[in-house]
């Protein structure tokens, strides 16, 4: 029968057809989400890369600006006749430290790292994927955005987050050798540091080498940053020697007033400022809330950790040094930040209190025993870096998961290695280049005597009488 023209069947077919029909838009509408979900997980990923890679430039640039808080720190600890060259110094140890990273430092330390070393290959840039993003097309874009955002995060902005905890290290050597230690030898010792030392330790640790393989545990570098530089300090104390009349014959010791107290104190808010990227930045990620709740309270327990060591140094400075001392105080500060570097990464934020707290005690009882050592550490560097950086990388058995065994393998085995290697190359520099200034270049200051420049020229510079008795004596 037709009807119209139109076959009979026609509402039978109609009914398949619609059948049909329902079934291709489920399809379509399937496949549309499908793509969307694509794209928004593209998306995600694309999200993830630039945060990540952000959060490292970010992180970077607040510990970049820890050099800052170093110069700070030791130009006003030193006398004002040798400000200016430790403010030359300090910028030139962070140029050193880059330069030396990028053409070898970076590749020793991360690049196909063995038990011990990575590999020699100079130079360190972006990967192939990275270039060709930057020269892509409109056409071409997508597919190259694609590719590079297989990795986590741009390459140079992690090297860049590295580099500058490398200069970190480097400042801890300045504060310790302030005031006679030669220039250039100085800076000698810096290139091999941070080009080779430094790197080598970092291979066997954040590089992947022996220690990481057996469980050694440090989060941002109590160990491999602070007491790394404050071994390489140490030994350059030794070498070099304290300065003149630092230790009177009859076992006293010379007190050498800081020069401008807010100045150091700036110096310290500036180093803690720094140190929540420091520490923030070493969780390596913020693609999460799970990395979020993370950074939170690793930057929670470093606040806790810098004030509680302030405060029990405060408290403890005149039964163990005879007087309340401002610079003890604020070396305790940051000796309670160096002690929860290497396990800020635990919600029981009491535990930052307690391990703050013992760092700056560690610190104050450091300062006495090196004055009865004789060793001059102009700034405390060694008991801020070293010895709270022993007490931190060991304190992550408490709470942060370290084990012992393998925490103290890890500090003894780097503080042999970096002490002895330090001691040597400052004992050949001395035979080479000589370590320390001239008796008349270190009684009239290094800013006169080598850089022709005073930090305050206003201020007419008083020959010290121990100075001029060690002067006289010499000859």
């Amino acid at each position: 029968m037709r009807r119209y023209g139109i076959p009979t069947n026609v509402f039978g077919l109609g009914g398949h057809f619609g059948r049909l029909a329902a079934a291709g838009a489920l399809v379509a509408a399937l496949g549309f989400f499908w793509l969307a979900t694509a794209a928004d997980a593209a998306l995600d990923k694309e999200a993830q890369f630039v945060l990540n890679t952000f959060s490292f430039l970010i992180w970077g640039a607040l510990v970049m600006w820890m050099c800052a808080g170093f110069t700070m720190l030791e130009s006003g600890s030193v006398r004002t006749k040798n400000v200016s060259m430790i403010c030359l110094k300090n910028m030139g140890l962070y140029a050193i430290a880059g330069i030396m990273y990028f053409f070898i430092g970076y590749n020793l330390m991360y690049v196909d790292v063995g038990s011990f070393i990575g590999t020699f290959t100079p130079f360190y840039g972006p990967t192939a994927e990275e270039v060709a993003l930057l020269a892509a097309t409109d056409q071409t874009r997508a597919a190259a955005t694609e590719a590079v955002i297989k990795s986590d995060y741009a390459t140079m902005s992690n090297w860049f987050f590295q580099m500058v905890f490398v200069a970190t290290t480097a400042s801890i050597v300045s504060g310790t050798l302030a005031e006679r230690v030669k220039l250039w030898t100085f800076f000698v010792f810096i290139i091999l540091l941070t080009g080779i030392l430094y790197p080598i330790v970092g291979a066997w640790t954040w590089g992947g080498g022996w220690l990481a393989a057996m469980g050694f545990k440090d989060f941002a570098g109590s160990t491999i940053v602070h007491s790394t530089g404050g071994w390489a300090a140490l030994a350059g104390a030794i070498v070099v020697g304290a300065r003149r009349g630092k230790f009177r014959t009859d076992g006293s010791v010379k007190a050498t007033p800081p020069s401008n107290i807010p100045i150091v104190t700036l110096g310290v808010f500036i180093l803690w400022f720094g140190w929540f990227g420091f520490n923030g930045g070493s969780q390596l990620a913020l693609g999460g809330a799970a990395d979020a709740v993370a950074i939170s309270h690793i930057l929670v327990n470093t606040n806790l950790a810098g004030a509680a060591g302030f405060l029990v140094a405060l408290l403890i400075e005149r039964p163990l040094l005879g007087r309340i001392d401002l610079m003890a105080g604020l070396n305790g500060a940051l000796a309670g930040l160096v002690s929860i570097t290497a396990g800020p990464d635990f919600a029981s934020h009491y535990w930052a209190v307690i391990i703050g707290a013992v760092g700056g005690g560690i610190c104050v009882a450091g300062l006495r025993l090196l004055d009865l050592l004789k060793v001059d550490d102009v700034v405390g560097a060694i008991p801020v870096h070293l010895f709270a950086g022993i007490w931190g990388t060991l304190a992550t058995c408490i709470v942060a998961g370290g084990h012992f065994g393998v925490q103290l393998l890890g500090v003894v085995a780097i503080g042999i290695f970096v002490f002895s290697v330090s001691w040597l190359l400052w004992m050949g520099l001395k035979q080479l280049m000589g370590v320390r200034v001239s008796l008349s270049v270190e009684e009239l200051g290094q800013d006169a005597g080598e850089l022709g420049i005073e930090a305050y020229p206003e201020f007419v510079v008083m020959a010290d009488p121990d100075d001029a008795d060690a002067v006289r004596n010499s000859g």
